[in-house]
């Protein structure tokens, strides 16, 4: 697998240094959960008034004592390189730069979210999610969670056209599946992106069971649309770029409804994922999307959302209530499916740059 495979360096001054890949993107992942989980945990202290007006809580901890498992993590890898003869912008493995930037960015926002709080108080609700300093945080986060994706992109990226070359053929012909350390870090991205965007998400605000009128049907359509967004951008993305083994979408669906759940405590979402990413997987078997088989890739990506918030809707009826009218949530999983196929004319378009319909 790619995953494994060593890095090449053609010289000590410029390239990265050899290391297994594989060994330290499991290790990435493993203390990113930590990290990730921290901050979910925060986040289920914040909705269950288990938080005071002060910065030193145990959910802080929680979350800070992962950055600083990340942080040495990377710390060790870039002191190894340097020992090696290694530039020190060059001491980690390609794909991991950005980490690099984002954990003094990181740090820089903890001392500034201290000061915040200090001055300003705790925040709550929406407030958290949308303050300066949390916002630095969780941009930080992002770079340092996506690291292992990245350096899998690239690495994807050499082994194609190292393959081309022998073959004598362009590379858009190779395929390769996707690391298993690459697959858990978009997981990771996507589900940060959506604790920061939680006040437009169905699986904490459920607006169907309580939006009688205009305003709250309207949020509760856009909430939608706009999940459907983040979570298609997401697959298309991989699909881009690697094949997905059978189970992907169960995990990558499936772990993003449980997390999502530790902030309301609602169960059932966990369900609702779980059976949506299956299906969403044996759709992936029977069509077999990818950019050069386009009209799998559009059809997938309007059945992926449509799917996940049918089933949602569904199991919303079963278990509570929707007063929505059948027009209206019917509607709103069809435009889910719109939304998802919008995003695939926008990210995977044919070989001469044109994002249409069209058959094989």
């Amino acid at each position: 697998m790619l995953s494994e495979r060593l890095q090449q360096v053609p010289s000590k001054s410029t390239a990265q240094p050899v290391m297994l890949v594989g060994w330290f993107s499991w290790s990435m992942v493993i203390l990113s959960a930590w990290f990730l989980g921290g901050l979910y945990l925060d986040g289920w202290a914040h909705s269950h008034g288990r938080v005071d007006n002060t910065f030193f809580t145990p959910w802080h901890a929680v979350f800070y004592s992962g950055f600083s498992a990340v942080t040495l993590l990377l710390g060790f890898a870039v002191v190894r390189g340097i020992l090696s003869g290694h530039a020190w912008h060059s001491a980690l493995p390609r794909g991991y730069e950005l980490a690099l930037v984002g954990t003094p960015l990181f740090a820089l926002g903890g001392v500034g979210d201290l000061i915040w709080h200090t001055v300003f108080g705790i925040e709550d609700g929406i407030d958290a999610l949308l303050s300066p300093t949390h916002l630095i945080l969780a941009a930080s986060m992002a770079l340092i969670l996506s690291a292992p994706a990245r350096a899998a992109w690239l690495a994807t990226d050499a082994g194609r056209s190292q393959s081309a070359a022998s073959a004598g053929q362009g590379t858009s012909q190779i395929s390769a599946r996707i690391p298993i350390p690459a697959l858990i870090s978009v997981v990771f991205t996507l589900s940060l992106v959506t604790f920061m965007t939680q006040f437009g998400h169905p699986y904490v605000y459920i607006l169907a069971r309580t939006g009688y009128d205009d305003t709250r049907q309207a949020l509760g359509v856009s909430a939608i649309m706009l999940q459907s967004a983040l979570l298609i951008g997401f697959v298309l993305m991989m699909l881009r770029r690697w094949r997905l083994p059978f189970g992907s979408l169960t995990f990558m669906i499936g772990l993003n409804a449980a997390l999502m759940n530790v902030i309301e405590d609602r169960y059932w979402v966990i369900g609702v994922g779980l059976a949506a990413g299956l299906l969403s997987d044996i759709l992936l078997a029977l069509l077999r999307p990818s950019p050069a088989r386009l009209w799998a890739l559009r059809l997938y990506a309007l059945a992926i959302p449509a799917l996940l918030y049918l089933i949602y809707f569904l199991t919303l009826i079963r278990i509570d209530r929707v007063v929505w009218s059948i027009h209206l949530w019917m509607g709103t999983v069809v435009m889910a499916g719109l939304v998802g196929l919008g995003m695939s004319l926008l990210i995977c378009r044919n070989a001469d740059g044109v994002a249409r319909v069209e058959l094989e």
